[in-house]
């Protein structure tokens, strides 16, 4: 006789006593939820918009970038991955992750660092690692640099 609890085991859907093994970041030992859990894909995208917005703006204003223009110019990324080479290697956070209140530290929750920073910023600016995550739910950005964007609040 099977129990309805192993029914749902088996069927895959979680009930409130089950453990919460499966959530993202289980496998790194960070919490499912709250301060210190692995970031979400909304504050993470909310996050690149801003950061990418501003760094438009400082393209625009001390590079001459047209916002209109011709879609040809890099500046713009040139400005992204400066800042997030130099504030996530130092401070840990871009203005985006700041403000979305995440950020960057190493698996161990050792601050990032200047050459994970560098590491990971030169993924993120490829695109490709940032949009395929691993089991845990980090871009393959993050993997490879050994970083993970948690929340602080």
């Amino acid at each position: 006789m099977t129990s309805s609890r192993g029914m749902s085991d088996q069927s895959g859907s979680r009930s409130g006593d089950q453990p919460a093994a499966g959530h993202p970041g289980a496998g790194l030992g960070l919490p499912a939820e709250g301060p210190g859990s692995l970031a979400r894909l909304a504050p993470r995208i909310v996050a690149v918009i801003i950061d990418w917005l501003v760094c438009s703006v400082i393209a625009a204003g001390f590079f001459g970038y047209s916002f209109g223009g011709d879609g040809t110019s890099w500046t713009p990324l040139a400005v992204f991955f400066v800042e997030n080479v130099l504030l996530v290697g130092t401070l840990g956070s871009t203005l985006g992750h700041r403000v979305m209140g995440l950020q960057v530290s190493r698996e161990s929750g050792a601050p990032a660092g200047p050459l994970p920073a560098l590491i990971r910023s030169v993924l993120l600016c490829l695109f490709v690692p940032a949009v395929i995550w691993d089991k845990d739910g980090r871009g393959l950005h993050d993997r490879f640099a050994g970083t993970v964007l948690r929340r602080i609040r």
